[in-house]
């Protein structure tokens, strides 16, 4: 009988301390992640958190001598792609906690205001991309492919904590536009 090792806990020690001064776990049980059966949402909630920081996708990960340790990927894309998670809700709760940390450890005579960003996203070299639609950069005057980024978040002159997003498409998008 071979016993395999699971590896339960994904991050290094420095993003460990601040999965737990942040509570990030918390706040998904929070906004409703919740798993029976297979993998737990938080492992795989650290895995795909992990990859960003090791420039890796999962097609390559799973390539690697490690690979046999973690999941299918068809557990991380039905975890990614599940619709009854409540995706933009965890990132509000999250902000929501980031900020009265910040706002304590601030003066109160400190002003704090929300602010609304909408920046472009570029796909320039996409193609086939669900929604993509071309847009004019007033600032260069120049056209690029892509989204629009809205975001909504808190500063306090010196520190911005994105609260809230949406990426947004033309109603004119598709082919029609693309050159």
């Amino acid at each position: 009988m071979i016993e395999q090792k699971q590896q339960k806990n994904q991050l290094p020690k420095e993003i460990q301390t601040a999965f737990r001064e942040l509570k990030i776990l918390k706040h998904l049980k929070t906004a409703g992640f919740t798993k029976q059966l297979g993998f737990s949402y938080s492992y795989l909630f650290q895995i795909v958190f992990m990859l960003l920081f090791h420039h890796k996708n999962w097609f390559r990960l799973l390539e690697s001598s490690k690979g046999e340790f973690f999941p299918g990927k068809d557990a991380i894309y039905r975890f990614l792609n599940h619709a009854a998670y409540p995706w933009r809700r965890f990132p509000t709760f999250l902000s929501a906690f980031t900020i009265q940390k910040v706002h304590s450890l601030t003066s109160d005579k400190r002003v704090t205001a929300f602010v609304i960003d909408d920046s472009m996203f570029e796909r320039n070299r996409s193609k086939k991309v669900e929604l993509l639609a071309r847009f004019k950069d007033h600032a260069t005057g120049c056209y690029y492919k892509g989204y629009r980024m809205l975001t909504l978040g808190w500063s306090d002159g010196h520190t911005f904590i994105p609260v809230d997003f949406s990426l947004l498409s033309s109603i004119r998008c598709g082919r029609e536009l693309l050159p």
